[in-house]
């Protein structure tokens, strides 16, 4: 790799150990994906976060890094942790993983890393521009980055994105190169759309598509008229679960879209493969789920809106989580639906959500709007499922 003389300072120790560590890690990736040089980034997240998936050994590298006196360089916000920061009794969070994971937050702290746990940056103010390099970890916030705000963005390990993070450059390799955005196969969609889960269901279908090839293609998807920030957000979640994917291109809606015509080779998506995809995420019938979960990924203040509207004056029967972003939380304070959702009995799980929490063991099934909750429900904790869509989620809350 062809290094700045800047670059070379920060590996050779001038600008301090944790600088060194961190541009070692990037130059050993960019020797094995043979990039030619590093280029600089404009805003990074990192994953990582939950000590339930740290433990004491990821929790040591982060302190080593802080006290080695790494600093960000650059816009730097972090994933979902393992609890609602300031709330996390009310969530049956033991005060033994609280105080674990506040050692963690205060090692990213130490590095001046913006301590705002959520899987949409994008909607709190980590929100790059068309064609910026990016260095982002959680899988649905990079597909997002990538396809619908068109920024560039490689999956990031959490060590590797806390490495551009004290950096603020990335190996330009993956897809930071154009040559590497061009969509492979032509997915063309003929079944209606018209609710979050049924995005998730699609998200479910093409990851599958896509896992068939040998050299997975990015995707160029075609029959989707219209999209909201809430269904693309959906889409991105589970078609980064199921398929891996990190950019795909829907003709109409993204904006790289128009660069290039519909690859040759293509493949239909009917109805019957969306509604066998949406029989596949529920496996629980509904008396036996006792876990209801909205927020994954993190909700929007529009969602937070209709879920006060629908639990106004009504009281839930089950352990119901809201899960979104702090910023987006307090915003719905100041609105009152926080008050609404509350006096209903459902409760915030800000900072957090029902994937990264160790709630493994407490519940028996979930219900949820969401494919990629219903993934990790089922294979990370073991709870049965039930997805829905969003407005019949609150709704069975209620019953």
């Amino acid at each position: 790799m062809k290094l700045t003389a800047e670059e070379q300072q920060m590996l050779d120790g001038a600008q301090g150990r944790a600088t060194q560590k961190a541009m070692e890690i990037l130059v050993a990736l960019g020797t094995i994906y043979a990039a030619e040089r590093m280029v600089p980034v404009t805003s990074v997240q990192i994953a990582g976060v939950s000590y339930d998936n740290l433990g004491e050994a990821g929790l040591h590298w982060l302190s080593e890094m802080a006290d080695g006196g790494g600093k960000t360089r650059v816009f730097t916000t972090l994933n979902p942790a393992g609890m609602d920061i300031e709330n996390w009794q009310a969530l049956g969070i033991s005060e033994d993983f609280a105080r674990n994971q506040m050692r963690v937050i205060d090692a990213f702290a130490q590095m001046n890393v913006v301590t705002t746990c959520s899987c949409t940056p994008y909607l709190i103010g980590n929100t790059p521009h068309y064609g910026q390099h990016i260095a982002w970890s959680e899988s649905s916030a990079v597909c997002y980055a990538n396809s619908v705000l068109g920024a560039r963005s490689n999956r990031e390990g959490g060590p590797s994105a806390l490495a551009v993070a004290l950096t603020g450059v990335t190996p330009e390799y993956g897809l930071h190169l154009e040559a590497n955005r061009r969509p492979g196969v032509t997915l063309h969609v003929a079944a209606k759309l018209p609710d979050n889960n049924d995005f998730g269901a699609l998200g479910v279908v093409i990851g599958q598509k896509l896992e068939q090839f040998k050299e997975k293609p990015i995707a160029y998807i075609t029959g989707v008229d219209q999209a909201s920030v809430e269904q693309l957000k959906s889409f991105c979640a589970s078609v980064a679960t199921y398929g891996g994917a990190a950019l795909f291109h829907l003709r109409g809606i993204t904006p790289e879209a128009d660069h290039y015509a519909a690859p040759d080779e293509s493949l239909a998506i009917t109805q019957a493969d969306l509604d066998e995809a949406q029989q596949s995420l529920s496996s629980a019938e509904s008396d036996e789920a006792d876990f209801v979960s909205l927020g994954c990924p993190h909700l929007t203040l529009n969602e937070i809106a209709r879920i006060a509207e629908l639990l106004a004056g009504k009281r839930v029967t089950k352990e119901f989580w809201i899960t979104t972003a702090r910023p987006i939380k307090q915003m719905a304070d100041r609105m009152g639906y926080t008050r609404l959702i509350e006096a209903a009995g459902a409760k915030f799980a800000a900072d957090t959500c029902c994937v990264v929490a160790p709630i493994k063991g407490r519940f028996k099934a979930l219900i949820t709007d969401s494919a990629k909750a219903c993934y990790y429900a089922s294979g990370k904790n073991k709870f049965k499922t039930i997805i829905l869509p969003f407005d019949e989620v609150v709704l069975a809350a209620l019953a």
